[in-house]
């Protein structure tokens, strides 16, 4: 079984977690990953990688995010989340429309973002979270250039901000709810975040951890989303039998033409099954980049 499950993550275990439970009805042999971690309290899409659907990461994680979601104003914790413990507190500020729509706009486009001490940055090796919650001193990490398609925030009472964000891979959310504080001249954090979109992938597309469990429990795979139509908007060409041998034994002079116009990858498809995806190096030569077993 090779391909793509898409999960709605409920609040409570982490990636990690849910890779382990899907991981236990598969097997110990099946190798399994997942897209775009999400925090134990964040809920929505999480793409777990099933079999040779594995090797679909480096062309799936680099893709734009979409989030819904509530910022609590008057209180930053050292966390950036529900989570931490309180480090500051400030005045409720005004949340009028206008004044919201100011700060959209600020926000929107290239900005400049600090990523929280709690991630999974790593220095010197080590998760910058695990060596905060083991007491030890932190320093933020390095600022970096992030990009924000879209921000609507919307008041939700006197100190609850709704919003949705459509962002470039990298984006804190946290750290955006942290920013979005120190705009308004108060204090915040992330109360409440679900991931709606990742890459292609929607919320309407994801089926409940529970269920997708149930499923595999009895061997009922009509979740998996197999792997050729994970890459749907990669260009692809069809090859005949030969072709297909000659690149499975590594000879990428067979790509040799075939590229799409324009194309920087592509899908090469045999059988109606996906063979590899292949890198253009020129107009009319390509190499190979991921072979696929899934005999």
């Amino acid at each position: 079984m090779h391909g793509i499950i898409l999960i709605d993550k409920p609040a409570g275990p982490t990636s990690a977690e849910v890779v382990r439970l899907i991981k236990a009805r598969l097997g110990r042999k099946t190798r399994v990953g997942h897209l775009g971690t999400l925090d134990p309290f964040a809920t929505g899409v999480l793409p777990i990688l099933v079999g040779e659907g594995t090797k679909l990461a480096p062309f799936l994680q680099e893709t734009a995010k979409e989030y819904a979601g509530v910022i609590a104003i008057g209180a930053e914790t050292d966390t950036l989340d529900p989570t931490g413990t309180v480090v500051r507190t400030a005045a409720l500020p005004a949340l009028d429309a206008e004044r919201l729509l100011a700060i959209a706009a600020r926000f929107t486009g290239t900005i400049v973002q600090t990523p929280p001490v709690f991630s999974a940055i790593k220095r010197a090796g080590v998760a910058l979270y695990k060596m905060a919650r083991r007491g030890d001193a932190v320093e933020p990490p390095a600022p970096r250039t992030v990009a924000i398609k879209r921000l609507e925030l919307a008041a939700e009472g006197a100190d609850r901000l709704r919003f949705t964000v459509a962002c470039s891979p990298g984006m804190y959310v946290r750290s955006l709810a942290r920013d979005i504080g120190v705009a308004l001249e108060s204090a915040a954090h992330l109360a409440d975040l679900r991931r709606v979109r990742n890459g292609d992938f929607s919320i309407a597309q994801a089926v409940p951890l529970a269920t997708a469990l149930e499923e595999l429990e009895r061997s009922d795979y009509r979740s998996i989303i197999g792997m050729r139509e994970a890459l749907r908007t990669l260009p692809e060409v069809e090859v005949d039998s030969a072709i297909e041998r000659s690149l499975r034994n590594g000879d990428s002079r067979a790509l040799d033409g075939l590229a799409p116009r324009e194309a920087k990858f592509f899908k090469v498809i045999a059988r109606g099954d996906l063979v590899a995806i292949a890198e253009a190096t020129s107009r009319i030569t390509a190499t190979i980049a991921r072979v696929f077993n899934v005999d």
